[in-house]
């Protein structure tokens, strides 16, 4: 069947950058000594084979080509990065513990750049080519649902908007007559469909369907090496990210960490906010803080800076800093600025406009009670008032906020009066902290920079 491929994919994968690894090395030694027949030499055959060993350890460490058809691109990428610096350790070790002074230090340099190099573009290469071949019709799997409910319409419509992950959906089967019209047939009539239509994956909606359906559908599928995967309950869907854990032969369901549980991650963020705020405070900051103060102090009396008690990691509190965009009120604790705010000063608007305001929060990096990247710290009054309105609210304080934020490149910025307009921030702020990436910061930053230069209407 179409989507009886997989293991192959992990085949051209693997032997993909097994020979591009190899081809590598050779061009790195013509590079370096200008002729191919010397590559014989025993030292450099034996860290030749030392280094294939490196790589498959690595890979197989890191479960590098367990790559599913919804893995993002970003993840691939990530795990790239740490087979590579993985694979180098190992090479490097082996080298200090044989003592092989022979092979030249720029030789080594020379293969590490040209891995990473063709790797790189093979494994992002192959990956959108699998995905564009999927949306040709190609590398397909045919799917149907069990039980028609909310998380089975979700699901439907992701396999209908996302056809580079290559489901092709046939159509949900339940017993309840008010979805007759919307369903293939009954639950009773779905595996004489699945063996008719040589259905690869069946969706089970447990909580849709009696206990005796399910224990049957799982007899079926078991019987008949069909894969059965199984949805959450409705209400389950904004929960955090789940594993199985097996005490003895009874499966668990756990939270799972969040990526910047990781310390090799916290550190990667930290570093780079600590090299990035730094570039900011003493490029742009030292001239630009005395340039907008004596401006600040010309347009409105006051002091230069806004410091105000948020939330933050741990839902701690700490002085955020901001340049003052609103004349001296006394409703600045409780009352979020509205457009046609008539405490903002002219210069206020234009600070606010540009995202000006927010540029010494780059001193709150610095001293790491903020990222550049993260959910926008909240007002404290804010944070009390929404924790007990909205679901899950307080999970955007596993991490650091940030100066910028996913929400806000996606248009979720300015007032958020209304709850279902911070329910939908902190939607996505809920998914930053469960799917970062260090490529999902560059992404935010780049889109927060266009947006900056371009304009933002809900900036005010």
């Amino acid at each position: 069947m179409p989507g009886q491929n997989e293991k192959y994919i992990k085949v051209i994968n693997s032997v993909g950058d097994l020979l591009l690894l190899n081809i590598a090395a050779v061009a790195s030694y013509i590079f370096k000594f200008g002729a191919f027949f010397l590559f014989q030499d025993q030292q450099y055959l034996s860290l030749l084979l030392f280094s294939n060993f490196a790589w498959i350890t690595s890979a197989s460490i890191l479960n590098a080509y367990n790559v599913k058809r919804v893995t993002r691109v970003t993840h691939i990428i990530n795990n790239l990065i740490k087979q590579v610096i993985l694979y180098i350790l190992l090479v490097e070790a082996s080298l200090n513990i044989t003592k092989t002074y022979s092979v030249t230090r720029s030789f080594l340099t020379y293969s590490y750049i040209l891995v990473i190099l063709l790797i790189f573009i093979w494994r992002v290469g192959f990956t959108y080519l699998l995905k564009f071949h999927r949306i040709k019709g190609g590398n397909y799997k045919k799917v149907i649902i069990a039980g028609y409910g909310k998380a089975s319409l979700q699901l439907k419509n992701y396999f209908e908007t996302h056809p580079d992950v290559g489901y092709r959906f046939f159509g949900f089967f339940d017993d309840n007559l008010k979805y007759v019209s919307k369903v293939l047939g009954k639950v009773s009539d779905l595996e004489a469909y699945v063996f008719k239509h040589e259905i690869d994956e069946i969706y089970c909606s447990p909580y849709e369907l009696s206990s005796a359906q399910v224990t049957r559908l799982i007899d079926f599928a078991e019987e008949n090496l069909i894969r059965l995967k199984f949805l959450p309950e409705s209400n389950l869907l904004l929960a955090r990210k789940m594993q199985i854990d097996f005490y003895d032969l009874l499966p668990i369901m756990v939270l799972r960490p969040i990526p910047l549980d990781d310390l090799l991650n916290q550190t990667i963020k930290r570093i780079f906010d600590v090299v990035f705020s730094s570039i900011v405070i003493v490029f742009i900051l030292s001239w630009l803080v005395p340039l907008i103060g004596l401006l600040i102090k010309f347009d409105s009396p006051g002091p230069i800076f806004f410091i105000q008690k948020r939330n933050g990691r741990g839902n701690q509190p700490f002085n955020c800093f901001k340049f003052r965009s609103m004349r001296l009120n006394d409703d600045s604790e409780t009352k979020q600025a509205t457009k046609n705010d008539e405490r903002i000063t002219k210069l206020g608007h234009f600070l606010r406009k540009n995202s000006l305001d927010e540029l010494p929060q780059f001193f709150n990096v610095l001293v790491g009670e903020m990222s550049v990247v993260g959910p926008r710290p909240h007002p404290i009054k804010l944070n009390e008032n929404y924790r007990s309105l909205i679901d899950r609210y307080m999970s955007r304080h596993l991490i650091k906020p940030g100066v910028t934020g996913l929400a806000q490149v996606m248009g979720y910025r300015g007032e958020t009066s209304k709850p279902h307009q911070m329910k939908s921030r902190i939607k996505i702020d809920i998914f930053y902290v469960e799917h970062w990436t260090f490529w999902l910061d560059m992404k935010i930053i780049f889109l927060t920079f266009f947006t900056t230069v371009k304009g933002d209407k809900n900036a005010y």
